[in-house]
């Protein structure tokens, strides 16, 4: 995989990594990994809020009334 940064992505990321000690490489894995945990949590409870609002869609349309 290559990735393609504008200049201030690359200049910002630089300066970021640097800051924490840690190699651009490093950060964009770390940037990576966050990304997909964050994007699964909120799937997984949009999916579950699916979930409820079809098993409790008649209860949930009476409390609207």
């Amino acid at each position: 995989m290559t990735l393609r940064l504008t200049e201030d992505e690359q200049e910002a990321l630089q300066a970021q990594a640097k800051a924490d000690g840690i190699s651009m490489q490093e950060a964009a894995r770390q940037a990576i990994r966050d990304y997909v945990v964050r994007r699964s949590h909120e799937t997984a409870v949009s999916d579950a809020a699916d979930r409820i609002m079809s098993t409790h869609a008649e209860a949930l349309r009476r409390l609207g009334e």
